[in-house]
């Protein structure tokens, strides 16, 4: 067998140390304004070899958030894994990913509206982000494609837009997600109630 068969976890392990770093920082300051000469410093390694794992900055924050996009949602659909119907589980699947970021100090600062909130950005652009959502769009029941990925990417904006500008409460949050989110995403089949 050539070669280092280890080489791969490896880079893994030194991939996920970088992006805990990071993680780190942008749980102290808001994540626009962290710079990878910061996160090389708190990863223990120098620049060339962050650019190693990471081209630049946009590499290294699209390979955080997808990282913790995967987390999320595996939380969030633990969360409400016991909720069969569609309603309460789009309402309760909306909420409770609202809550998980604004409870993970890192993640809460890609919307700090104190600086440029790179957030929104990277939930519009990001294929992670729509995979997962279109997902959880499926898992509310059966429907066409394009209406999946539609509805997906209108509910990605709805949460941006929650985490920008959030409600009074969760009660509040809860009040539009139902009287606007619901009717949009299930029409017809359980938006009445």
């Amino acid at each position: 067998m050539a070669g280092d068969w280890l080489a791969a976890r490896r880079t893994e392990v030194a991939a996920d140390r970088i992006l805990d770093a990071a993680g780190e920082l942008f749980a102290a300051q808001p994540a626009a304004t962290v710079g990878m000469h910061e996160i090389a410093s708190a990863a223990g390694c120098s620049r060339a070899t962050l650019y190693r794992y990471f081209e630049n900055r946009e590499a290294l924050y699209t390979a955080y958030v997808h990282r913790e996009a995967y987390r999320l949602y595996v939380e969030m659909t633990d969360q409400i894994t016991s909720i069969a119907d569609p309603r309460e589980r789009l309402i309760e699947g909306m909420l409770a990913s609202l809550r998980n970021v604004r409870e993970s100090p890192a993640l809460a600062s890609w919307f700090a509206t104190t600086q440029r909130p790179i957030g929104a950005e990277m939930a519009e652009e990001s294929e992670v982000i729509k995979a997962l959502t279109e997902a959880f769009v499926i898992s509310l029941g059966p429907d066409d494609a394009a209406l999946v990925a539609h509805r997906a990417r209108w509910l990605v904006r709805v949460m941006t837009s929650l985490m920008l500008f959030p409600g009074h409460d969760e009660t509040d949050e809860r009040a539009m997600i139902e009287e606007f989110v619901v009717p949009t995403v299930l029409p017809s089949r359980h938006a009445a109630r």
